[in-house]
């Protein structure tokens, strides 16, 4: 989308340009911090979850919408951070030291993962990932003395000063404090040279090679920090679930964190919080269509998979910026009126990987 409108050079480095960005996070933060106060306690568990997914999302986000490189394995990760994280805490850890460990368990994993991969692009690549998310899986399920097999382990107590967190609002507390951190943090990296190094493989493996970027070990270090955060998330959703089995992450769970930041909006921190809302909805829609749809049709098993690979395709033909680029082109439009210009929110063209080398 050509919808470039600066005026200043600090709004290339500044996390809310414009101030009416600034009155639109504030009021959400605002919202989001007095909502104990305004919804239920179902409500505010899910909306705890969310925060949790979208975290998920940021870390999927790092890796495939901005070094552009698909991942159909991050269930294994979110599991690799729930997994450590809990089996820490069942072993008398404490929750402070429990879930740095399994943050950086899932980044030392995700780094020698992406050393492998490094020479890998689109389709070799993805399915190196999907191997990786099926055997890991398979680890789970047989790795009975350590995981409980395919019967699962509950989650100890999330306590922390003598206070009960595993649930009710200091949870969702929690879960906000997180996700605002990693919000920023992600923000800092993105607008630093390791993040324009991420974009740079993104758009252009040769041209970044060209201009000096080690596309190994910046390939490397994005998969690490991806499934760091990930990894993060993972600690975070294994309070949330508090009993963890081998099923919970299959690589039906790597298709919705996909499908979250595919309809969220590639290479924007916004999307996986859009794609998080629009995952946490769309069983709600399926469970409305399985009403409405013949029995022969509503009691096939593969009904949600076929629901999530068909979105994705609508979205990658019709809409490929995802809800952030259309929100995106509906305020600049909002903005520019009546003076905006029809050629300004065109789609802009894409090129495989062969094209733009020629």
């Amino acid at each position: 989308m050509q919808i470039l409108f600066k005026t200043s050079y600090d709004q290339d480095i500044d996390h809310l340009p414009h101030r009416a960005e600034l009155l639109r996070v504030g009021l959400a933060l605002a919202l989001a911090i007095a909502a104990p106060l305004l919804v239920g306690s179902y409500i505010l568990s899910q909306l705890g979850l969310l925060m949790v997914y979208a975290i998920a999302g940021v870390g999927l986000m790092m890796l495939t919408g901005f070094t552009g490189q698909v991942s159909f394995g991050h269930a294994a990760f979110l599991g690799l951070g729930a997994y450590a994280h809990a089996i820490l805490m069942s072993k008398g850890v404490p929750f402070g030291l429990a879930l740095p460990c399994a943050v950086a368990i899932s980044t030392v994993i995700g780094a020698v993962l992406g050393r492998s991969a490094s020479k890998m692009h689109g389709f070799y690549l993805a399915i190196a990932t999907l191997v990786f998310a099926v055997l890991f899986e398979t680890l789970l399920g047989e790795w009975e003395g350590m995981t409980g097999g395919y019967a699962g382990m509950f989650v100890p107590a999330f306590e922390l000063f003598g206070l009960d967190f595993g649930s009710g609002w200091r949870q969702y507390y929690v879960d906000l404090a997180f996700l605002v951190v990693v919000l920023l943090a992600a923000a800092n990296v993105l607008r630093g040279p390791t993040g324009r190094a991420f974009v740079a493989i993104r758009d252009s493996e040769l041209s970044a090679r060209c201009l000096g970027v080690d596309i190994a070990r910046t390939k490397i270090l994005s998969f690490a920090l991806s499934a760091g955060i990930t990894g993060l998330a993972g600690a975070l959703l294994a309070h949330h679930l508090q009993y963890l089995s081998p099923e919970t992450f299959s690589v039906m769970e790597s298709l919705r964190l996909l499908l979250m930041i595919v309809v969220g909006g590639l290479g924007t921190l916004l999307g996986p919080i859009l794609g998080a809302t629009f995952i946490m909805i769309l069983p709600l829609i399926i469970r409305g269509m399985r009403d409405l749809l013949p029995s022969a049709i509503s009691e096939q098993a593969g009904l949600e998979p076929l629901v999530f690979g068909l979105i994705i395709v609508l979205f990658i033909l019709f809409e490929p910026t995802g809800m952030a680029g259309r929100w995106t082109k509906i305020r600049r439009f909002i903005e520019t009126f009546p003076y905006y210009r029809a050629d300004s929110f065109e789609r802009q063209k894409r090129y495989v990987k062969t094209e733009r080398m020629r």
